[in-house]
């Protein structure tokens, strides 16, 4: 394995004490690091109420607690995370790691093993998604990396993927001296999905690992903006808000990647949002 000095953990939170301690738990539960690994996390806690900054420098002193507007959601959150880190010291790897997420306890090392795999085979820098599963008791997909046709599922060898899910992400200090931080563009999602097109663009490469090395539960159910259930009004509401499909930041996103077909990836997303039984039907 490559010697490797240091890490900068960025995570960001609101009101998930519980899942946010277990996470930090199963971070620091760690095995099979090298002497001279070392781990430093940064946590945004984005105006939580429910106690999460005090009960995390209670159990996990050594913790930098960087306090939120709590208006900054999960983009912005890491971003101000990404900022304070690279503040700090010039890190060799960040690792993006959401507070909903449980390392296996092997996971950075299976990480790390394969972001120099991957390197090798690509002669290249590469960033590297973690493969989540849905439950620890069931190898069912749920986060890690995405090629046009649907998720990449771990096959026991490195695979090349197009999206990256920002669950549990390794991306080396060359990477981040390229590309900068998370797009300024998003407020909560697609800021991994345009890393990690930012990647390839750029002529990086992006991997899944080989094994599943997380367990995240996927979001269950139909989007709220696109949910058949839901009346229109409130349809139309979530299609605008940061915690649903967040339209306006939305179209910025296919513009830059999709160009003029951006267009129609708006048009759909209007048609889902206003019949989504018609949609459904059409498509």
């Amino acid at each position: 394995m490559t010697s490797i000095s240091t890490i900068a953990v960025l995570l960001t939170c609101h009101n998930r004490k519980e899942k946010s301690l277990q996470c930090l738990k199963a971070l620091y539960e760690q095995q099979g690091l090298v002497v001279d690994f070392k781990l430093e996390v940064f946590l945004v806690d984005d105006g939580s109420t429910d106690g999460t900054a005090l009960a995390t420098k209670n159990q996990f002193p050594s913790v930098n607690v960087i306090q939120g507007n709590g208006n900054l959601y999960w983009n912005q959150g890491m971003r101000l995370a990404w900022k304070t880190a690279a503040a700090t010291k010039d890190y060799d790897f960040y690792f993006w790691l959401n507070d909903d997420t449980l390392l296996d306890i092997n996971a950075l090392v299976n990480l790390i093993e394969t972001y120099n795999l991957a390197t090798s085979l690509d002669q290249k820098e590469v960033i590297i998604t973690a493969a989540c599963r849905t439950a620890l008791e069931y190898d069912i997909f749920s986060y890690g990396g995405r090629i046009e046709t649907g998720p990449v599922v771990p096959n026991g060898s490195p695979q090349r993927c197009k999206y990256i899910n920002g669950n549990a992400v390794l991306i080396s200090k060359a990477i981040y001296k390229e590309l900068g931080n998370l797009c300024n563009d998003y407020t909560h999602g697609m800021g991994d999905f345009d890393y990690g097109l930012r990647a390839l663009k750029a002529d990086f490469g992006c991997y899944t690992t080989s094994d599943y090395v997380a367990t995240c539960p996927p979001n269950e159910g139909i989007p709220g903006w696109c949910n058949p259930n839901f009346p229109l009004k409130k349809r139309w509401k979530l299609l605008h808000s940061p915690l649903g499909l967040n339209i306006r930041e939305y179209i910025k996103f296919r513009k830059k990647f999709w160009g003029s077909q951006w267009i129609n990836f708006a048009i759909k997303a209007y048609a889902k949002m206003i019949s989504p039984k018609l949609y459904q039907k059409i498509s």
